[in-house]
């Protein structure tokens, strides 16, 4: 699928593939599967670190959203028999919190034409087409790359006679593909399920949870699809879905799941120690129990007395 209103951003992947390759080339060979390989990750991790901000975007406006769920709740009782003035009051606790319901939307719809722009250029290149800046020297490298022994631009579907096309084994290829597809297809259960069980640990009572329960085991069909996908397109889903994956860990790590007192407030929650805290040595001072608090010293102060105590006068 390609979009003419995108022509120029497919022009910057491809000059950035044209970077990528021409640097690996220096050290490697420019034909091989290894520099091949390495130049579609590489491509796939800037691009995501691209849109990382995006990301962050997304999981704050989440994040925002979750401490509101409370009192939404709240709202959404208390005015159960009057559905616009519970609008009009939910609107308001969002704006009041400077939250955005359409925020975790945006930043997925931003990233679209991204990867739809990956996916055109390192799709024309295994077809052949050399297009967009791409020389077809270097599409012709593309194409006779192989990645342990499955050529970059074969997919699942593909004759015997194409991939014997490509000085390739059948059975070699098919089973390369299909550990490709599979990988893709745990990932996205992965990355899915990962979501999926934050949000109804965070929310037990949501009516949406059946339909997420749906969603996380159908989520890995959709990676089949992918058996129509060259090699080369394979490997980079398979690197998203792994960012992602790692991505949405450290998120979750460093900002865990808002706890509520009775009254619905937030209450502060400490993040857990992070990978590098587990191999950092901690010093004895660290080590050592917090001393015992000091005893509040109390000091006995003598009564006030009467004048006549005081200067033994009797009281007439």
């Amino acid at each position: 699928m390609e979009l003419s209103w995108l022509s120029w951003l497919y022009e910057a992947v491809a000059h950035v593939i044209i970077w990528i390759h021409t640097g690996y080339s220096t050290v490697l060979n420019p034909d091989s599967g290894l520099t091949w390989a390495l130049t579609i990750i590489t491509l796939t991790v800037l691009m995501r670190i691209l849109i990382f901000p995006l990301f962050l975007k997304q999981m704050r406006s989440s994040r925002k959203m979750q401490e509101l769920a409370p009192k939404v709740q709240e709202l959404r009782k208390r005015y159960k028999n009057d559905k616009q003035r519970m609008n009009q009051e939910v609107m308001a606790l969002y704006q009041g919190a400077g939250a955005n319901p359409l925020g975790g939307c945006l930043p997925v719809v931003a990233q679209f034409p991204i990867f739809i722009s990956m996916f055109t250029v390192l799709h024309n290149m295994a077809e052949g087409h050399a297009k967009y800046g791409i020389t077809q020297e270097l599409v012709d490298s593309a194409r006779s790359a192989h990645i342990f022994g499955a050529p970059l631009p074969a997919n699942f579907w593909m004759s015997e006679a194409q991939i014997q096309g490509f000085d390739a084994g059948v059975i070699q290829t098919k089973v390369v593909l299909a550990i490709f597809v599979a990988i893709s297809s745990a990932t996205t259960f992965l990355t899915v399920r990962q979501s999926v069980t934050r949000s109804m640990a965070q929310m037990p009572d949501n009516p949406m949870a059946q339909q997420q329960k749906i969603l996380m085991y159908i989520s890995p069909l959709f990676a089949f699809f992918s058996l129509n996908f060259p090699l080369g397109l394979i490997m980079y889903w398979v690197t998203t879905n792994l960012w992602t994956l790692g991505q949405q860990h450290w998120f979750y790590t460093r900002h865990p799941m808002p706890q509520f007192d009775a009254k619905g407030n937030v209450i502060p929650v400490q993040p857990k120690p992070g990978l590098m805290a587990k191999f950092r040595k901690t010093t004895p001072e660290e080590q050592a129990p917090p001393p015992p608090p000091e005893p509040k010293i109390i000091r006995q102060q003598p009564s006030r007395q009467s004048r006549s105590k005081r200067t033994g006068s009797k009281k007439s």
